[in-house]
């Protein structure tokens, strides 16, 4: 298990490659729960296609390139069980933007941290929980005409994807706190990607 403040690199993987990698803090590390926080401002190693974008999707080739952290910090708590987490985005002035389920495959434990296979779908939920909203529906269809994920894949990927409304909707743990008020131990050191980051 990670301690408090550790840094750690959560990875989105395809297969055998990285698709994509950031830098986090862990801010708890227990058997039922994980949260970790992306500071404003970390280097991230995304996927950029041969046209020089960003890629929203695993096809084609890609490269690993870092970019900056600039629209928000990300509180975020995940579950071993679980096909999805929930993230709480701060804005550069420190506003509450939202919630997130984003709809992952469970957490892998590595050597540096933590691995997942993203599911494309997501939700986006107003900071006071009064609305929420599905996104990503088109890259998920997408994905689903590329042969990435299958018609029942998506449907099972919805499923989760309410159940992860539900969790923070209902405020069941750890939604029953109050998590808008919270900030990282400023004693933490900000969280880089290491040597070693992208081994497989």
């Amino acid at each position: 298990m990670w301690l408090p403040g550790d840094p750690v690199v959560l990875r989105e993987r395809w297969g055998e490659r990285i698709f994509e990698a950031r830098p986090a803090t862990v801010v708890s590390d227990e058997p039922h729960q994980l949260s970790l926080f992306v500071r404003l401002g970390a280097w991230v190693a995304v996927a950029i296609g041969e046209d020089g974008e960003q890629l929203r999707l695993p096809v084609g080739t890609w490269r690993l390139e870092l970019r900056e952290v600039r629209m928000f910090s990300i509180l975020s708590f995940a579950w071993p069980e679980l096909p999805y987490s929930i993230l709480f985005l701060r804005a550069p002035d420190g506003t509450p933007r939202g919630w997130y389920v984003n709809l992952q495959s469970p957490m892998v434990r590595t050597a540096v941290g933590f691995d997942t296979v993203d599911h494309a779908l997501d939700v986006v939920i107003e900071s006071d929980r009064s609305s929420w909203s599905w996104k990503d529906e088109d890259e998920l269809a997408e994905a689903v005409a590329l042969g990435l994920f299958t018609p029942d894949d998506a449907g099972w990927f919805r499923y989760w994807g309410e159940r992860g409304i539900e969790h923070l909707l209902l405020r069941l743990p750890p939604f029953d706190q109050d998590w808008e008020s919270w900030y990282p131990d400023p004693s933490w050191p900000n969280a880089e990607l290491p040597p070693g980051w992208d081994a497989i």
